[in-house]
């Protein structure tokens, strides 16, 4: 089966469209449709990978859908190695922290930057240099505990009184 460039269009874009173990099968039936050799001519005209193709084509034959693992990949979060972390950042912080003084926002404030933070875990909670989190990574846990390291300003008194209205002035 000879593939026209209309064919290999429409096939590009159905499986764009799909996802996961549907983007798969479809690779598998196009490859099972183009006969013998299948695989390597789709991974020329289309550039699909082989092993994607294979991995469709167990999938399309055996009826069993591959799982992908989706939630394994990537960078653990900061408290994955060290579970007590939050709570102690939140024991540290709970000390110093404020709302804005006009209280139009929910948002709680710290006095305390994060390596201030990091250097009372050290000498309060006894944890090592080497074992804590570093400073640059200290700030997104904070903000993810609802903390904003950021100075509070005090309210400031008015400095002018307001204009009194014209037909106050006679």
């Amino acid at each position: 089966m000879e593939c026209t460039d209309s064919l290999k269009a429409l096939f590009m874009d159905t499986v764009r469209s799909l996802t996961g173990s549907a983007r798969r099968i479809c690779m598998a039936r196009t490859v099972k449709a183009l006969g013998p050799g299948g695989q390597r001519r789709a991974e020329r005209a289309f550039g699909w990978s082989r092993v994607t193709i294979r991995k469709g084509t167990h999938e399309l034959e055996r009826g069993v859908t591959c799982l992908d693992a989706f939630t394994a990949r990537g960078r653990k979060r900061v408290e994955a190695p060290w579970p007590a972390l939050l709570a102690d950042i939140k024991a540290i912080v709970d000390s110093q922290r404020q709302t804005a003084p006009q209280l139009r926002t929910t948002r709680l404030y710290t006095r305390l930057s994060a390596a201030e933070v990091r250097r009372q875990l050290i000498a309060q909670k006894g944890d090592s240099d080497d074992t804590l989190p570093t400073v640059q990574t200290l700030p997104s846990t904070l903000n993810a505990l609802g903390y904003s390291p950021k100075k509070v300003a005090k309210s400031q008194p008015q400095t002018k009184a307001p204009k009194p209205p014209p037909s106050a002035r006679r």
